[in-house]
């Protein structure tokens, strides 16, 4: 039997250093861009001009693009600050986001990257305009979202066990949210990468996965409990989590099995949604194991508690 209880104070120093490094990262983000991850155009509103080359075309897409050369001819039509991202494999896709514009700039715009660029295919051309006051509305819905969704786990949890319970299953969904939103904060500041709105719904599928990887945990030790019931707090969790541990490990296994499918294989849309799954799941994973319920283990033996009492026992169905 593994023992988790027993190395509790590794598992929470190699979530406490990667929680610090990206709280970090949100705040050299929050710094240098002004937002802790860095902004896509649902929540900052502008246009988002979206083209590829036409490589059928002889010549065409024999020098790579060059986000200066790019960033150049943008500047040169009176856009200042443009975000310049280059996608696919062979690096063809050209993104563009600025201020908002009206289709007589956007025509401007094109015909310039085309004469400098190359010729991009029509075909491929996509447009997104977003106001700022639907950027921000979208970002406080979000936020009331998430807000919304961890008290209500706090009350279910609380009902069904007990708050101590609650907490710790919040500690674990904060460890969850912050190393996320921090590793995409890392890559904001590195490769540009840009969230939106399916980022924040991203969030709120990693809670309710991790939720319930937490929940069939502190099931198992409320069952271990009925049938321990002279056995300590740490011996109970250890031994739960043990008998829930292989069917953790081959759920979060099956469920990122498609999610990387889609990340490597799927549309530019949803390859960085894919990406905040891949990474929360695995983390919501770690944290229902090796944080909520040694958390638990901790708190009630420091209360002087290391049995269990009475109260755990009476699950409410």
């Amino acid at each position: 039997m593994i023992s988790i209880v027993k190395k509790s104070g590794l598992w929470w120093s190699i979530s406490g250093l990667a929680i610090l490094l990206s709280i970090a990262a949100m705040i050299y983000s929050l710094v240098t861009l002004n937002a802790p991850i860095r902004p896509g155009l649902d929540f900052i509103g502008g246009t988002r001009l979206q083209i590829e080359r036409d490589c059928s075309i002889t010549q065409n897409c024999d020098r790579p693009i060059v986000v200066a050369e790019v960033r150049s001819i943008v500047e040169a039509q009176g856009l200042s600050n443009p975000t310049i991202q280059l996608l696919g494999d062979d690096q063809n896709i050209l993104s563009v986001r600025t201020k908002n514009l009206d289709v007589e700039q956007r025509t401007q715009l094109q015909t310039a990257l085309s004469e400098k660029i190359g010729q991009f295919d029509p075909k491929t051309i996509q447009i997104d305009s977003v106001g700022p006051t639907i950027g921000q509305e979208l970002f406080v819905s979000g936020m009331l979202a998430l807000i919304a969704t961890f008290f209500g786990i706090v009350v279910y949890l609380s009902v069904r066990f007990q708050f101590d319970y609650a907490l710790f299953a919040i500690a674990a969904l904060f460890h969850d949210v912050v190393i996320t939103a921090g590793i995409f904060a890392i890559l904001g500041l590195v490769l540009n990468l840009e969230i939106d709105s399916l980022f924040l719904v991203a969030l709120l599928t990693i809670i309710g996965f991790s939720v319930n990887d937490t929940v069939v945990i502190y099931d198992r030790i409320r069952e271990t409990i009925t049938n321990n019931p002279d056995s300590s707090i740490q011996e109970i969790v250890d031994l739960a989590v043990n008998q829930t541990l292989s069917r953790s490990i081959n759920t979060t296994l099956t469920t990122l099995l498609p999610l990387i499918g889609i990340f490597l294989f799927g549309g530019q849309t949803l390859k960085f949604f894919a990406l905040a799954l891949i990474i929360g799941f695995t983390l919501g994973a770690y944290s229902s194991i090796f944080i909520a319920s040694t958390l638990l283990a901790w708190w009630r033996t420091r209360q002087g508690d290391n049995k269990i009492s009475l109260s755990d026992t009476s699950p409410v169905e």
